[in-house]
């Protein structure tokens, strides 16, 4: 070894000042998230925005200010965004493997502490039992056992001696090392895991991708449509710039579904609410619609179905002669032992310590041996470990093969009375007592799982572990189809995995990359893929899922980039989150209807204006007024309600089939109401007023069917929207532009409403009929 690597030297300071030049220094941090900048632009610069804003300009530039009213809409749905996307960002950035704590290193011959990013290459780095390995290295001297859990999902902790590699994210359970860093930055294998997942993941919302189709579908016809009607109002009608902007303004608003996606932000805002007093913090509020639409949930074992905590259940002592003073003896065995590994925990917390007997000689325990042992002077020498590596399998005792049937993991404590420690031959040991511990199977896991299960969704456990461990816990836990596994260490191809993913349900072994292509295969074949984790191991598969959730207790690398965190680490909450995905999505599919009409009926009567030269009947404030008091008021009222049936058929073809009838009626009668004014001589104002209390009689129509079944709270709306919008059409009547329904109006109001309802009732009864529904399923 050189002096470079001297363990009593290590770097020299101006060494250490070479690598910082070079950049080889522990420093490096990612950044490629998009700047607040880029958000706000990507927000306020949409297709969509520049419509409503160009409209709204055409307006000013005309002096019609009361006209302006939509904006407000714009606006918030545009703060919204832009709120959302920054917190998202904000989140991701803060994405980090390695905790951010001080290192010992030994530089010119001294040791001293430093912060991790104060690390560089080559530098000789002091890793003790307890501490975060900072920074790939290389084992230089010592003996230490590594807990890779985070990074692999393997469980069993991994002997380290001189020459092996230490992964920078893992954990030493016990001994101590000296390691000289062969990776800094972005080399490190933690950072090349999470690396791929420090992208700001794209929204998945079908609500939000429907609304996107239907703007780009009206954006390309908006230009050309509001052009034409403006051409047709100024040049041929001769109306005169305001009235021909106003006009033209109208018909194009109408298209654009303003107010559907403020609902949704709303909706999804008061389910991201609703979660928080229950645990479960939302750090994407489109995930909680995703995953009402989630058919394939896979859930890792530790952490998600367990508790990821051991703890001793049973203590059975063997043999006849140490039941009394059995609590002195492990009592003694743990004080003076130095193991600090997952299952030592364990036994530690249900053990008091003792120093009633005293130490002699210790062997810490070790993976490869699977077995400790300390020498005692009153007693010879206890061992703890694996049953079958202290006793011969014909000498276990029954308890020991009862437990490990079960499913437990199993540790036995054996006594070589009056004998020295040797590590090199293990005396005759007898049995001295068996631990039974238990990674406890969470609190109504079983029922979940079941619940699950009969909503139709697949569940699959993906998972480091032993597959035959893995499937035995999945069998406490009441999983269908636990016996189905695999050991996917196994498998050589990638199309090897993406095949077993058809065939199984419980996988063991499996690495970070596998469980990404598991997931990918599920998702290339139409399934909606939710996924749990609590470790760097499922950071890569948490990212490639439609909706990802971390445990609280899990690392943090898995809660910043997941879209759900439950705080409580309980997976059993996860219905509660299944019910809100649904009471958004049915609520939003159910009001939908009453935002289409308007966007049906805005394009149709466009068209028609287009082509007869006719000036489009309504102006901006009369429909602003329907987007607040007939759209807004009652829809925000029903998204609260609670709805847990299961999502059936996609949004936008049944929101646009259910609003398709109301906005054709809407068609029919101001055509009517058109040629009835051209044959009996009404005036301008009558025909509008006519024209747009029908408007408003059709609309509300679809808010009735909207509320239906009737309870309390939706016959109050649907009746104070009716009222309501009435009122304040005649109190506004001025700013509005109509006047009263008069004697010769209102009896053709009332006779043309009468069989607007009748006609939507014949209609609705046959869609019924047609789709075997009942009135509860309108």
């Amino acid at each position: 070894m050189t002096n470079k690597f001297d363990l009593k030297q290590g770097l020299t300071q101006l060494e250490v000042e070479e690598r910082k030049k070079q950049g080889l220094q522990n420093d490096y941090e990612e950044n490629v998230a998009k700047s607040t900048k880029d958000i706000v632009y990507d927000n306020v610069m949409t297709l969509f925005n520049f419509l409503n804003f160009g409209i709204a300009l055409c307006l000013l530039f005309v002096g019609a200010y009361s006209n302006l009213a939509f904006l407000a809409i714009i606006l918030v749905n545009m703060g919204m965004g832009i709120y959302q996307e920054i917190h998202a960002r904000n989140l991701v950035q803060k994405l980090s493997i390695v905790a951010k704590e001080s290192v010992h290193v030994i530089r010119d011959g001294k040791e001293i502490e430093i912060d991790t990013k104060e690390l560089v290459m080559d530098d000789l780095v002091v890793i003790s039992a307890g501490e975060q390995v900072p920074s790939d290295m290389e084992v230089l001297d010592g003996k230490a056992e590594a807990n890779e859990a985070l990074l692999t999902g393997e469980s069993d902790l991994i002997e380290k001696t001189e020459g092996d590699i230490l992964l920078s994210g893992s954990f030493l359970a016990s001994g101590q090392v000296y390691g000289k860093v062969i990776h800094v930055g972005a080399d490190n294998y933690a950072v090349k895991i999470t690396a791929e997942a420090k992208v700001h993941k794209p929204i998945q919302s079908e609500l939000v991708n429907s609304i996107r189709k239907v703007s780009k579908f009206t954006s390309l016809v908006i230009i050309p449509l509001g052009i034409i009607l403006f051409i047709e109002g100024f040049m041929i009608r001769d109306s005169g710039i305001e009235a021909s902007v106003v006009a033209s303004a109208a018909a194009l608003l109408g298209m654009l579904p303003k107010g559907l996606v403020l609902l949704i932000s709303i909706t999804l805002t008061t389910g991201v609410v609703k979660l928080a007093k229950k645990r479960i913090l939302v750090q994407d509020m489109y995930s909680i619609e995703t995953l009402a639409h989630v058919d394939t949930l896979c859930l890792d074992k530790t952490g998600t179905i367990t508790e990821g905590k051991m703890k001793v259940q049973k203590v059975e002592v063997l043999h006849a002669n140490y039941h009394e003073n059995f609590p002195q003896i492990i009592g003694s065995y743990l004080a003076e032992s130095t193991d600090n590994n997952i299952t030592m925990q364990a036994i530690r917390d249900h053990f008091e310590l003792s120093n009633r007997f005293g130490a002699v000689k210790t062997l810490p325990f070790s993976s490869e041996r699977k077995w400790g042992a300390i020498e005692f002077k009153e007693l010879g020498t206890v061992y703890l470990g694996a049953p079958e590596k202290l006793v011969a399998v014909d000498r276990l005792p029954k308890e020991v093969i009862e437990a490990q049937e079960n499913g437990y993991r199993v540790l036995m404590l054996g006594i070589a009375e009056n004998m020295p420690l040797d590590e090199e031959n293990m005396p005759y040991l007898e049995p001295l007592a068996v631990l039974e511990i238990d990674d406890p199977i969470r609190q109504n896991a079983n029922e979940t799982l079941a619940y699950l299960r009969e909503e139709g969704i697949d569940l699959k456990v993906i998972s480091g572990d032993n597959p035959v461990t893995v499937s035995n816990i999945a069998r406490r836990a009441g999983l269908f189809g636990y016996e189905s596994y695999i050991d996917m260490s196994t498998m050589e191809t990638e199309a090897d995995i993406r095949r077993a993913v058809h065939d199984y349900t419980v996988f063991g072994r499996v690495t970070p990359q596998q469980k990404r292509t598991i997931v990918r295969e599920l998702k290339d074949n139409g399934h909606v893929v939710a996924m749990t984790g609590d470790g760097v191991n499922d950071v890569l598969a948490l990212r490639e899922a439609d909706c990802s959730i971390a445990m609280a207790e899990g690392d943090g690398a898995t809660r910043q980039i997941s879209n759900l965190v439950l705080l409580d680490s309980d997976f059993t909450t996860l219905p509660d989150v299944l019910f809100e995905g649904r009471r958004v999505v049915n609520n939003v599919t159910k009001v939908a209807s009453v935002f289409f009409i308007k966007t049906i009926y805005s394009f149709i009567l466009s068209m028609i204006c287009v082509f007869t030269t006719i000036a489009f009947p309504f102006i901006p404030i009369q429909i602003t007024l329907i987007d607040l008091a007939i759209e807004g008021y009652p829809a925000f009222f029903l998204s609260f309600e609670s709805d847990k049936r299961k999502v059936r058929g996609k949004f936008l073809p049944t929101a646009l089939r259910n609003a398709s009838v109301n906005a054709v009626l809407v068609v029919l009668n101001i055509v009517a109401v058109y040629l009835m004014g051209q044959n009996q001589d009404f005036t301008q104002m009558e025909t509008t007023t006519l024209m747009y209390y029908l408007l408003i009689g059709i609309s509300c129509m679809a808010v009735v069917r909207a509320c239906l079944p009737f309870n309390p709270l939706r016959i109050f709306l649907a009746v104070t929207t009716v009222g309501g919008i009435y009122v304040a059409a005649m109190l506004f009547h001025s700013i509005l532009e109509v006047g009263f329904l008069n004697q010769q109006t209102l009896p053709i109001f009332a006779v043309m409403m009468l069989i607007n309802i009748i006609v939507r009732i014949v209609i609705g009864l046959f869609q019924m009929k047609r789709a075997g529904k009942t009135i509860k399923d309108l």
